[in-house]
């Protein structure tokens, strides 16, 4: 269910309504309305509306949606409802919280394996994982179906890493080194650079201190 001519600003609002839908049928609420949900979530109800509309038409006028088919049509159109295989390439500090994270098994995305170049972490235990030696990628990638990789490793070694895992297969790289990656058209890369973002707090908060 995608289409290119949807803006990425709409695409990243999608999983905030992914989340709070979720928590409203936690509560058993079956209906809303754009403007109850503004007030929730702190989109306009006109986005919201705008939002949605780029998918289709899922309210009703007088009604407004329907919570579980309106989570149920975001799962389908963020690829929720389907399984991903991925595996997680350096096992320090923020690998191995990422790994013991639960939820991404809840929402379809199952770590296959760790990976690690460091010799004293090979064979490590963590959770039910046994900490593999990264020069086994390509072979563990192609005979486990491996679509995402999580890189969590030094911005020196990232773009090599890359050019290996995605001729291996690789179509989706979760990328935590503070590093632009170089990859073909066909691969996608989503960017977490937890020093830009605090960069961006400390902007945010400069004036109020």
């Amino acid at each position: 269910m995608g289409n290119k001519n949807i803006s990425m600003a709409v695409i990243r609002r999608l999983p905030k309504y992914y989340r709070y839908l979720g928590d409203l049928l936690e509560r058993d609420i079956q209906r809303i309305s754009s403007k109850e949900l503004s007030d929730i979530i702190g989109f306009t109800a006109s986005q919201i509306r705008q939002d949605l509309n780029n998918f289709g038409g899922f309210g009703q006028q007088g009604y407004g949606y329907n919570v579980d088919a309106l989570h149920n049509e975001i799962e389908k159109i963020l690829g929720l409802d389907k399984k991903y295989n991925a595996i997680l390439i350096g096992a320090g500090n923020l690998g191995q919280a990422i790994t013991n994270y639960t939820g991404f098994k809840a929402a379809g995305f199952e770590i296959k394996g760790l990976f690690d170049a460091n010799p004293r972490m090979i064979g490590l235990k963590l959770r039910d994982f046994e900490i593999m030696d990264s020069d086994n990628l390509e072979e563990f990638i192609e005979e486990n179906d491996i679509e995402i990789a999580i890189i969590c490793i030094p911005k020196n070694g990232a773009q090599e890493v890359t050019d290996r895992i995605v001729k291996a297969g690789v179509t989706g790289i979760w990328n935590f080194a503070p590093v632009d990656l170089e990859v073909p058209s066909h691969v996608i890369v989503e960017n977490v650079n937890l020093t830009e973002s605090l960069f961006t707090l400390s902007y945010l908060i400069k004036d109020n201190r």
